[in-house]
């Protein structure tokens, strides 16, 4: 792959567009992606955006990974959302000693699958920890290479591990896929591709250089300003670009019908002065909602140093942003689901399996109306009471 085609993955996620359509149906029906098409996905480099040059990563500026992730979404929202989420997973290969992170992170196929942090605890022995214990939907699993597990960490003496703030330390730990039992018990309405099941370990030895904490962003061995954003920034704005992109296609698909039909009793849609506003009005909405986040992004990026992470106000400029970005997301997809009419609810209609996605997305922790609460926190000079 030549230099010019590696730095636009925006290009590289579009042209896969027809072969991401046509195996939707496989990837709804085997609730992961489909073996030729991830092996397409990882010839164009698409779960290698965020990965460190060290790596052998491509190391993108995140508004072109937003973009990327969005083109995605718009085929198909399973595999926008595996993408996104193998990409962020990626971001804490910083945070690894680099042998460690080329072991786990390297292989031009690799990909980490992981659960968000529970009650679970790994115990601290000589070298590295014991680690037990059960976590959820972890994203991608079926096509991972690596998992990792969160959870705290108690020491020798018993007691449990506390970080400089003097809170419950959180440690994750990595090992390979073939240690964990993946339960099979993903059965949701929408994101059925995703993959995202449970997953179980039963005293598993991790050793020392495998594990990290995602709690300082300081604490990253990479420099660069993709990498002083936090973990969960980077995250969160790829949720959101997935809803963008799952909104999008459910617009541009109800245009196309609007083109063509004809209500009995009434002119073609595309004739009605209400659609004529109603689509004026959500393509408004979503390119606005787009921007914004692309915006925020870039900014911060470019104002970011090589060391330093970005500080509560950027974090909570680009929550916000991301935010902003699933809420009218979903506005546009649910007008454009009721504007379609009975076209929008048989299976296989451009409607009803989007519908599906974007409301199983809209219940995922990104999309908490209670972000809103904390950025106004931020904007309004409280010290925040959730941390970004």
């Amino acid at each position: 792959m030549n230099d010019m085609s590696r730095s636009d993955p925006v290009l590289r996620a579009r042209d896969l567009t027809p072969a991401i359509v046509a195996a939707a149906g496989e990837t709804e029906r085997l609730r992961r992606i489909p073996e030729p098409l991830l092996d397409q996905l990882h010839d164009a480099r698409l779960f290698r955006m965020l990965y460190p040059r060290s790596v052998d990563g491509d190391e993108v500026e995140p508004a072109n990974y937003i973009e990327a992730v969005g083109e995605l979404a718009r085929a198909d929202g399973s595999v926008g959302w595996c993408v996104s989420i193998a990409n962020s997973i990626g971001l804490f290969a910083p945070y690894l000693d680099l042998e460690a992170a080329r072991t786990v992170f390297g292989d031009k196929r690799a990909t980490c699958a992981w659960g968000p942090p529970n009650d679970c605890r790994g115990i601290a022995v000589p070298g590295g920890y014991r680690v037990t214990g059960r976590w959820d939907f972890a994203s991608g699993c079926r096509h991972a290479t690596w998992m990792g597990a969160h959870g705290t960490v108690v020491e020798p003496d018993g007691s449990l591990r506390l970080n400089d703030a003097g809170r419950l330390t959180v440690r994750t730990w990595l090992f390979p896929v073939e240690q964990a039992r993946l339960l099979d018990n993903w059965d949701p309405i929408g994101l059925r591709g995703t993959a995202s099941e449970s997953y179980t370990v039963e005293d598993i030895f991790v050793p020392e250089d495998f594990t990290g904490t995602r709690e300082d962003p300081s604490l990253r061995r990479e420099p660069g300003p993709l990498y002083a954003f936090p973990q969960q920034t980077l995250y969160s704005v790829g949720i959101a670009s997935v809803g963008l992109g799952v909104a999008r296609g459910m617009l541009d698909a109800f245009i196309e019908l609007a083109l063509c039909k004809t209500p009995r009793g009434t002119g073609r849609l595309a004739d009605n002065a209400v659609i004529q506003a109603g689509v004026a009005r959500a393509e408004a909405r979503l390119g606005a909602a787009r921007c914004y986040l692309l915006d925020a992004v870039t900014e911060i990026y470019r104002r970011a140093g090589p060391a330093a992470p970005i500080d509560i106000a950027d974090r909570a400029r680009a929550r916000l942003a991301g935010s902003h970005a699933i809420t009218n997301a979903v506005a546009v997809a649910n007008y454009t689901y009721k504007a379609a009419g009975v076209d929008a609810i048989f299976p296989g209609s451009p409607f009803e399996r989007r519908f599906r996605d974007i409301h199983t997305l809209s219940q995922q922790i990104q999309s908490r109306d209670a972000h809103y609460e904390t950025v106004g926190q931020v904007l309004l000079g409280q010290p925040p009471e959730v941390f970004f």
